[in-house]
């Protein structure tokens, strides 16, 4: 206000000296000169004020509309709703420090611990599905802080437009079209890992569009810092979900094409780009990488109890936690011994087996490994029938004398339970290619040959304990001697491969018989993890090894790969919650989220239509509009310079693609699949819209335009309005909820 007072008192000056034109202090030259400042000074304020107007109160506002909506009643239902039972337990995990397993990396879920944490949850709640919270866990906090993630997304969704280059009516479009996306609020309100995902999925976004405008000022201060934090964002939305790795594809096709035009800039030193391609590769790749890595040096730090997740690890994590159910046994394996035997390949399962057979092959009793502790997880080694020793008569001992394992020894190793032999043949393995079966034959006394195995000890790791004495590197020990076990007449080696059996093998590890020719393969190493001989005494003086914390974080990946290739739709059961891909941008069906019942605030999980149908229109609009221009090109009707190709890329094809990345990827997989899966491929789908929108309004007269955005506007606002009940709960019967009923698929209706 100060300028303008300022500029109104150059004006009031120059008015007197025009009215006094005999004043000799009257210099026309200095009127002049003060005309031209009061107009710049006029101009400066205008830019002033539309600068605050547009880019502070403006994205404010628009945020503070994203955080109502989504805060909004948020407690008004006050059961666990849908997912919560799942992530506000996994949270519950990180407050009560007992280590579990789950098919996501662990960044989502310690935001969740943090948020129960804050709400001051005690972890005493274990978040079963429909159960009423109880009046001591702070629910409403929790949930309001998941909702931050959600409505945060409305101004990066505003600086993204902007930095792509849309006019400010379609960045305001945009903003709008994300605060009050019905998916992107219901999906808010409650304890679940999605918005942190599109948040963080969004950033990444927006960093690469904001590196889309430095391209022209690399190696600056703020071109650096802006590369860091791209990588940043990219190693935070991979550690939410391994979906973050479609967003990174397409920071990566981005770097690649403008690798690739320096690269034809004859004008740019090697020296340069060599520079351009390494701090790339430290900012994309490496700080992803760590920001990744460190997640699981925190989530293994704070889970550091024994809990629901002991099956995924090996013996060496397992023994490790506190409260663990491996205890110290005696430390020398003898002939005789009943012992339990873990693999330690990418499947870290205990070598099993049951009394059903295989359906084909040599349809004898399945071997399998299983993470779990369980009585069909129990063998015994035995002497081979052909080195004609023979146990005393407590089965144990051979003259009164225990004998131990040793490196090289010929042994058979009998099922406890079922009184079969761990054997081997030439037929072929059920699941893997080029391998052979291993099945359960014959008993203790009948059998042959393929009954035996060769002890191959390929480690020996120390007690933690300086002071125990040194054991035997010959002979096998509990937890601590890695082996392979060679068969003896075929040469393969006792393998887990990392695949599963199909249901007739209850879904568990595969073990053959593989030819190996490294020691260091470790799917062939395998260790005793349970030992029991009553014979010999326990020595409480041992501390087992520490585990790796490289092992530990490759094990845990191939465990939750393992865990996401499991999820396969079942033939036997009807999830009426599963959709395909192709039901998602046609909004052809929804999602119920919660207990349907009368009396209780429900919620319908699908997208708007406004949004979703307009996007994906836009999807085929775009397309055309490609066509067109490349057409329009080709001959020669126009002409595009390198900043309109840019252009171009940044506003549609990057957009475009980061849409097929997101969407393809579910409509190929075999996996189950379901309505949120589409959350991030929709605002991709958005951006898209936006380019058609700006790219046509921008063609037709000025009150056109303006009449078009003012239509948009009004349509995502109306649209908010007629189905906000979808995404701020609906409850008993209303006469409003039929007119919501636009397709007949929709089954939010009682």
């Amino acid at each position: 206000m100060g300028s303008i007072g300022s500029g109104f008192e150059v004006a009031d000056t120059q008015l007197r000296k025009r009215n006094h034109p005999d004043d000799n202090s009257l210099d026309v030259s200095k009127i002049d000169n003060d005309e031209i400042d009061f107009k710049k000074s006029l101009q400066s304020n205008k830019k002033s004020i539309w600068f605050t107007l547009e880019q502070v109160i403006g994205p404010l506002l628009l945020t503070v509309l994203s955080f109502a909506v989504r805060f909004y009643e948020i407690d008004r239902n006050n059961t666990v709703v849908w997912d919560e039972a799942h992530f506000g337990k996994f949270g519950s995990y990180y407050i009560n420090h007992e280590f579990y397993h789950d098919v996501h990396p662990p960044l989502g879920k310690m935001l969740i611990a943090l948020s129960e944490w804050i709400a001051g949850f005690d972890g005493d709640f274990d978040f079963e599905s429909n159960t009423k919270y109880p009046d001591n866990v702070n629910f409403k906090m929790m949930r309001q802080f998941n909702a931050s993630f959600g409505a945060l997304c409305t101004p990066v969704a505003y600086y993204t437009a902007k930095w792509m280059g849309f006019n400010i009516y379609t960045v305001y479009l945009v903003s709008l079209m994300v605060a009050l996306e019905l998916s992107y609020i219901v999906l808010a309100k409650f304890i679940l890992l999605d918005s942190m995902l599109l948040f963080f999925t969004m950033t990444t976004f927006a960093c690469m569009a904001k590196l889309y405008t430095l391209r022209k000022v690399p190696f600056t201060r703020k071109w650096s810092w802006w590369m860091l934090i791209t990588g940043f964002s990219i190693g935070c939305v991979c550690s939410v979900k391994w979906v973050g790795l479609f967003i990174t594809v397409i920071v990566g096709l981005y770097t690649v094409v403008e690798l690739w035009t320096l690269y034809c800039n004859m004008k740019l030193s090697r020296k340069l780009y060599y520079k351009h391609w390494i701090i790339r590769i430290i900012n994309l790749i490496v700080i992803p990488f760590m920001v990744y890595l460190y997640c699981f040096k925190i989530h293994f730090i704070l889970l550091y109890k024994s809990g629901t997740g002991d099956a995924s690890t090996n013996t060496l994590f397992q023994i490790n936690l506190e409260g663990t159910q491996i205890s110290n046994s005696p430390r020398q394996v003898m002939y005789g011994s009943e012992v339990s035997i873990r693999s330690n390949g990418l499947s870290p399962n205990l070598l099993h087996s049951h009394v059903q057979k295989y359906p084909d092959g040599s349809k004898q009793n399945q071997i399998t490994g299983y993470g779990y502790s369980d009585s069909n997880n129990g063998w015994i080694f035995k002497f081979t029938r052909e080195s004609g020793i023979q146990f005393d008569s407590n089965n144990q001992t051979v003259n009164e004398d225990l004998i131990p394992i040793r490196d090289g020894d010929e042994v058979r190793l009998l099922h406890k339970n079922t009184g079969k032999n761990l054997h081997s043949h030439e037929v072929p393995s059920h699941v893997s290619r080029g391998n052979w079966e291993v099945s359960g034959y014959g008993s203790d006394h009948r059998g042959d040959q393929k009954d035996n195995w060769v002890i191959e000890i390929v480690d020996q790791l120390k007690s933690s304990n300086p002071d125990f004495h040194d054991e035997d590197n010959d002979s096998v020990h509990p937890v601590s001697t890695f082996f392979r076990l060679k068969h003896k007449v075929l040469g393969c080696y006792l393998t887990s491969t990392g695949f599963s059996y199909p249901a007739w093998g209850f879904k568990q590890s595969e073990v053959v018989c593989k030819y190996s020719w490294s020691t260091r393969d470790k799917s062939t190493w395998w260790n005793v993890e349970d030992h029991t001989n009553d014979m010999l005494e326990v020595e409480d003086d041992y501390i087992p090894p520490k585990s790796k914390f490289w092992t530990d974080f490759i094990l845990i990946n191939f465990a939750m790969a393992a865990s996401n290739n499991a999820l396969v739709p079942d033939g036997d059961k009807y999830d009426n919650l599963a959709s395909d891909a192709w039901e998602w941008p046609t909004l052809h069906v929804g999602l119920r989220m919660c207990n349907w019942a009368f009396n209780t605030y429900r919620y319908y999980l699908m997208g708007s239509p406004f949004n979703t149908w307009l996007s994906s229109l836009s999807l085929i609009v775009m397309l055309l509009i490609l066509a067109k221009l490349s057409y329009q090109w080709r001959r020669q009707q126009i002409n595009i310079t390198e900043d309109q190709l840019w252009s171009f890329a940044i506003q549609a094809v990057f957009p475009f693609i980061a849409w097929l990345t997101h969407f393809l990827p579910f409509v190929i997989m075999g996996r189950v699949t379901y309505v949120h899966h589409y959350l991030p491929a929709l605002y991709f789908a958005i951006l898209v819209f936006a380019f058609t929108v700006d790219y046509t309004l921008n063609k037709v007269h000025p009150i056109t335009r303006h009449l078009g955005y003012l239509v948009l506007f009004a349509g995502c606002i109306y649209t908010y309005i007629l189905f906000a009940p979808l995404c701020q709960g609906m409850i008993r019967r209303d006469i409003s909820y039929e007119k919501m009923k636009w397709l007949p698929t929709w089954d939010f209706q009682i």
